[in-house]
């Protein structure tokens, strides 16, 4: 799809100054490393990168040696992989042209067999799973013809597919040894329980239940070596911003999960972002301590700690661990260093070193790291976010606020090109994480659910007073940004206080709730109804907290970027909003990158985004 944006003057990187133009395109087109599984004998291992210019899927030896190769086809747009547990196949999930509805593809680690499995329908949608056995992987499929995902197993031999479970949204977790029984995720935002399926019967019953010690809701889980119990990853109870995901053991009685837990690990001050049982009967843990990531070894009869395995990054997105649970592949990524894959030794043994794999980091000289600064809105509500200040800055500085997507994601301090690139132009970058958020319990992450996401509203002006007051940002000239819900948010600023921003840029936002659910896909509406309302019972408050229904409040200039696949953000939604604008004959262009989805992958595309939003603020800023 073209851009209709024929009579404005495009804010191209060449307004930047030729320096600037070349340290964009060194950090935005910087190559990462990602999503890693280690074989069976832990002498490979396979994995996501971009250096080829879009993610391709690759095998390397974890120790070096050989130079990687690609195991997957010119055209396919990977997502993630995992390893048969007899080291025979990879299954790994395709984005067939940047669409959300992905496709399961299998090859053998010598590149043959390649087959498409699962998702040849263009409405389905396949959400990754684990290997039941050495043919066999178990995955969630979504049909696209309503709001459920089933709980499939795929012969990925004879590419016959077999329903093991049905009713609700499903997403795999575990399945027992014997085969009799599953684990899944189920139910809408914020609300997600794991449920125990017997794969005979269908039956489903919470494994934790709702009133039960130990949990308020789930979203993974673990069978116990023995078979005894079942480990869950779960929020546990507590005042607000100590509400914490912790590890919870829930018993296995003659008739399956008794639904009393007991609380194995938890922190009042971080959530537990994923764990793995190891051989020996400790726990690894993944803790997100203020976004920073911190990995510890506990005992798993009492949660003690067994021993802190030190990183050489600040964020762990992705890991691998070795059958024997003595080495973990870990994908790592800083402020100023893309995703790449470190091999981790957690008894401490070795240092953490990079495997030779990876791309070299990119030699910008003008990235920064954040600092953590914290405040307060007028209710009391603790609020923080990361502040990227540019080398030799003399504050107040212009200033873009950069909201992130979810609303239950999270600024951490990763490698985000886009911030990267505006600090290297001269812009100061504050990324908030206003109530909604996660990573700081569950409370504070569902704060702004329903009718309370209008009141949400009011951090983004708490969070513009904040800097100014802060003598961070100077008056006049700040501008808002976000992705996805944060191009809402983004919006949202821009309709309901444009006395505060000087310009607007947002990348892939709703700009009508009303019209998001009516186009996104089927099960991204049912799923969002807790987090935003009814489309049905709830459309006039969604009409309210709509920035359609105030386009005529935007004064300031406006970039609106969107992928011309997205079906999660439908691209109609910036679409929508430039035509109104254009209309109203207020300044704004139209970016639509052909062929990306809702999230910009292509290299080339993520070089050309970061250069036009940055030249966008540079410009009117």
């Amino acid at each position: 799809m073209a851009s209709p944006v024929t009579d404005l003057v495009p804010a191209t990187p060449a307004r930047l100054e030729r320096d600037v133009v070349a340290e964009i395109e060194s950090i935005a087109g910087a190559v990462g490393a990602w999503c890693p599984t280690v074989s069976p004998d832990g002498r490979q291992v396979a994995y996501v990168t971009d250096r080829s210019g879009i993610p391709r899927l690759e095998i390397a030896p974890v120790d070096g040696g050989n130079p990687p190769r690609v195991l997957s086809q010119p055209a396919q747009e990977v997502v993630s992989v995992a390893w048969s547990p007899d080291g025979a196949w990879l299954a790994y999930l395709v984005s067939p042209g940047g669409s959300i509805c992905a496709e399961l593809h299998v090859v053998r680690p010598d590149g043959t067999g390649a087959r498409l499995v699962a998702g040849e329908d263009p409405r389905a949608t396949v959400f990754a799973g684990l290997w039941a056995g050495p043919s066999s992987y178990l995955c969630s499929i979504a049909p696209g013809t309503g709001p459920d995902a089933d709980v499939v197993l795929v012969d990925v031999v004879t590419g016959t597919c077999r329903t093991l479970a049905r009713g609700g949204f499903l997403s795999v977790s575990a399945l027992s040894a014997d085969g009799r029984t599953l684990l899944a995720r189920r139910g809408p935002r914020g609300f997600r329980h794991v449920v125990a399926v017997d794969v005979a019967g269908g039956t489903q019953r919470p494994v934790l239940r709702p009133d039960a010690p130990g949990g308020v809701a789930s979203e993974d889980g673990r069978f116990a070596a023995d078979g005894l119990a079942v480990y869950l990853r779960a929020s546990l109870p507590g005042p607000l911003l100590a509400d914490r995901a912790g590890l919870v053991e829930v018993p296995l009685g003659p008739d399956g999960p008794t639904g009393e837990g007991r609380t194995v690990l938890y922190r009042a001050d971080a959530d537990l972002d994923g764990y793995a049982l190891r051989p020996d009967g400790t726990v690894l843990a993944i803790w997100n301590a203020g976004g920073l990531t911190e990995l510890a070894v506990h005992a798993l009869s009492d949660g003690a700690l067994v021993r802190r395995v030190p990183l050489p990054d600040a964020v762990l997105p992705g890991w691998s661990l070795t059958s024997d649970g003595r080495t973990m592949v870990a994908e790592l990524t800083g402020p100023t260093t893309p995703r790449a894959l470190w091999r981790v030794d957690l008894d401490g043994v070795r240092p953490a070193a990079t495997l030779r794999l990876s791309a070299p980091r990119p030699s910008a000289a003008r990235m920064v790291l954040p600092e953590r600064h914290e405040y307060r809105a007028p209710d009391g509500m603790p609020l923080s976010g990361w502040l990227y200040t540019p080398r030799g800055a003399h504050a107040p500085n212009r200033t873009v606020v950069s909201f992130h997507g979810g609303p239950e994601g999270q600024e951490r301090p990763a490698f985000n090109p886009l911030v990267q690139s505006l600090v290297a132009a001269g812009l100061t970058v504050f990324a908030p994480n206003v109530r909604g958020s996660g990573g700081f319990g569950r409370a504070f992450m569902t704060s702004d659910d329903g009718a309370a996401r209008a009141s949400s509203f009011e951090d983004v002006r708490t969070t513009v007073d904040e800097l100014v007051t802060s003598g961070i940002a100077a008056p006049g000239r700040i501008g808002a940004h976000g992705w996805s819900y944060g191009g809402y948010l983004a919006l949202v600023a821009l309709t309901r206080w444009p006395e505060l921003f000087a310009a607007g840029a947002t990348l892939a936002g709703m700009s009508d709730l009303r019209t998001f659910f009516a186009g996104t896909e089927p099960w991204m509406a049912a799923a969002s109804v807790t987090e935003y309302g009814d489309p049905v019972a709830d459309r006039e408050m969604l009409a309210s907290i709509s920035p359609m229904s105030a386009l005529d409040r935007v004064t300031a200039p406006l970039l609106l970027a969107h992928g011309d696949r997205d079906t999660n953000v439908p691209v109609a939604e910036s679409v929508q909003a430039h035509q109104e604008l254009a209309a109203r004959g207020a300044p704004c262009e139209l970016l639509l990158l052909p062929g990306e989805g809702h999230t910009v992958v292509g290299r080339d595309h993520l070089v050309e985004l970061s250069g036009r939003v940055t030249a966008w603020f540079d410009s009117w800023l």
